[in-house]
């Protein structure tokens, strides 16, 4: 089997806005189809990571490579143009669309129709609950709710890396496993992704590789199941 391309390469990272160096220096990579975890305790660097590979921060120092091409120049809007797609921390709907509306945001910059809306029932597939409420407002849908609409916007730009930091968060443990679920499935379907999430076990069972962060360093880098039997890891974030 031959080896997948690097889709995103990352080297001496170093971004600080605040006053605080939160990501110092890291190195990271990920392989076209891979799925990958990035674990680490609150204000490791995670969500900060993403916000600088997304274009929404700018490295102190570093550099990030997408597709073969440096991100440095890369204004912020064309990084959905170029399939790199972010599912945000709190979600980040716009509460007074529908869901629908919201939908097809992820679609801004497409004009293939007929495509789109293909796409927009295959987020009805995969999210049945969206299909029953496709007319409601998005802000008065519960967490889960408006997890699942988050990341089917995101789903209709046809990302080729997803970011998603903290899936999970604030969702009862039911919806969870459903929104998981959902994230294997788009995994399965080629989708390369980038998953943050506190819930360190869960993340490392899901993922094929996973990265470990303490302020704002990478501490330990290797397969998931390496990870999860790894002792530090395991005191540390796995709670056993």
């Amino acid at each position: 089997m031959s080896n997948p391309p690097t889709l995103l390469e990352v080297k001496g990272l170093q971004v600080a806005y605040g006053g605080i160096q939160a990501v110092r220096g890291i190195d990271l990579e990920i392989k076209q189809g891979e799925l990958v975890a990035l674990i680490g305790a609150n204000g490791a660097g995670k969500t900060t990571t993403l916000k600088t590979l997304s274009g929404m921060l700018k490295p102190n120092a570093g550099t990030i490579t997408y597709q073969g091409e440096s991100t440095a120049r890369l204004p912020v809007h064309h990084y959905v143009q170029r399939g790199l797609a972010m599912v945000p921390e709190g979600r980040g709907i716009f509460g007074r669309l529908t869901v629908e509306e919201n939908l097809l945001m992820g679609a801004y910059y497409r004009s293939d129709k007929d495509e789109i809306q293909k796409d927009i029932e295959r987020v009805y597939t995969l999210f049945p609950r969206l299909k029953e409420r496709y007319k409601q407002l998005a802000g008065t849908l519960s967490g889960g709710e408006q997890q699942m609409v988050a990341m089917g916007r995101a789903m209709l730009s046809r990302p080729k890396l997803l970011l998603l930091d903290e899936p999970s968060m604030g969702l009862a443990p039911i919806i969870v496993q459903k929104i998981f679920e959902i994230i294997r499935t788009i995994a399965a379907e080629g989708v390369t992704m980038l998953l943050v999430e506190q819930n360190a076990k869960l993340a490392l069972k899901t993922a094929n590789r996973g990265y470990v962060m303490e302020s704002g360093r990478i501490t330990f880098a290797d397969s998931s199941e390496a990870l999860l039997s790894n002792e530090k890891v395991q005191h540390a974030y796995l709670g056993d």
